[in-house]
């Protein structure tokens, strides 16, 4: 841990603290309807296999592959959800439906497509390999194959996967509660109307839908004024409501950037700077062990900030194993200006040309230029190196942001 809470990290070390205060929540048990998007706390085992008994693939006939091709007798037939009396000896064939239990006897189905029924007579106009469009048992899953594992995030498909094996809940871990909150006298809220000198708000929002995509449950505290009552009221009632909190600015070195000393009051300041570019005045603190992420102002530093603190903290409190957005190699379609000091995220769009991904900027990198994360489908990570300028078919690092990949 450095001397100080304001000696400057790296990334890497500012995450690591972040991650190291961001404990998984108490794991709860919650039907199937409620799963989606959420963790599981343990690992799935079937306890049966699947499918439980050999079942036809396909509509058509239950046969003897040995029978070869020829007229056959009908001697009944096999639908889906129950087992009949019907048994297949040489010559004889049974009507049967996908999904239904293969009958005695029978060793193959024939689809009804190759086949010709006739007043009790059906045509087998093909031969068949034993098993043929049979589904044996277990083929899918086997008694005591683990399927899912902790930390796996449910999805539509490991959803049913649980109702297949009989299981109407699991236990997974909760959304995190995330109080976010902006600070500032010149802040209005979207539909109010400014008086000089004042601003709309747009961190509380950008920030929520951030939440949201992460995973998290927001919780709009509003907007708290320039003043150490108010900032103080608003801290105590967000960690009271949610397991962490999320402000934006109030966090730099001016005479209303209050923040820093109240989370020194109330708890323990881990970090107050990290050596990058947007984001360098990103503040991280916890108050009775809950994370508080203290954000810049300026709506770009805001979000990238999310992205690379936030995110992988509320992924880790709800149990996610993937934590790390994908990153790739990108070539630069054109020059690109960096600070040689700070690691700098620079956002660009990423596409495939080719067998190759190129990436090309979204114009002026300034911090408070929302529009230049609007269609961003990756930050760039530039290493602080150089000269300052990377030449065009420069190679780099890209953490794609997974809402919108490149195609």
């Amino acid at each position: 841990m450095p001397e100080s809470p304001y000696v400057m990290l790296s990334v890497d070390a500012a995450l690591r603290l972040v991650l190291a205060h961001a404990s998984r929540l108490t794991p709860v048990r919650l039907p199937l309807r409620a799963l989606g998007g959420r963790a599981l706390a343990e690992d799935i085992v079937s306890a049966e296999a699947i499918p439980p008994f050999a079942a036809a693939a396909k509509d058509g006939y239950a046969v003897i592959a040995a029978d070869g091709p020829g007229w056959r007798r009908l001697v009944g037939e096999q639908m889906a959800g129950y087992v009949g009396n019907e048994r297949v000896t040489p010559g004889a064939v049974v009507r049967i439906t996908t999904g239904a239990p293969l009958p005695p006897g029978a060793d193959a189905v024939v689809m009804v497509e190759q086949t010709q029924e006739q007043a009790g007579l059906v045509e087998i106009q093909t031969g068949v390999a034993p098993l043929a469009d049979v589904r044996p048992p277990g083929i899918d899953l086997e008694v005591g194959q683990r399927v899912l594992s902790q930390g796996q995030r449910l999805g539509p498909a490991e959803i049913g996967l649980l109702a297949s094996l009989g299981l109407p809940d699991a236990l997974v871990f909760p959304a995190p509660r995330v109080a976010v909150l902006s600070t500032g006298d010149e802040l209005r809220s979207p539909g109010e109307t400014l008086a000089p000198g004042q601003i709309r708000d747009s961190n509380r929002f950008s920030l929520m839908a951030a939440v949201q995509e992460a995973g998290g449950e927001p919780l709009d505290l509003g907007i708290a004024r320039d003043r150490q009552g108010d900032l103080e009221a608003c801290i105590r009632d967000g960690l009271l409501a949610a397991d962490t909190l999320v402000t934006s600015g109030g966090v730099s070195m001016g005479q209303l950037d209050l923040l820093k000393p109240l989370l020194e009051m109330q708890g323990t300041v881990h970090f107050g700077r990290v050596n990058m570019k947007p984001g360098k005045p990103l503040t991280f603190a916890t108050i009775a062990d809950k994370p508080v992420f203290a954000l810049p102002g300026f709506p770009v530093s805001s979000l990238v900030a999310f992205e690379l603190f936030v995110r992988p903290a509320l992924l880790q409190m709800q149990g996610r194993a993937d934590l790390a957005r994908l990153q790739v190699a990108v070539r630069l379609t054109h020059a690109v200006h960096h600070d040689p000091q700070r690691w700098e995220f620079v956002r660009a769009v990423v596409r495939r040309e080719g067998d190759a991904l190129i990436a090309t900027t979204t114009g002026s990198q300034s911090s408070g230029r929302l529009l230049s994360m609007v269609g961003a489908n990756a930050l760039l990570q530039l290493a602080p190196a150089g000269s300052g300028t990377l030449p065009a078919g420069a190679l780099v690092s890209a953490l794609l942001l997974n809402s919108n990949s490149p195609r």
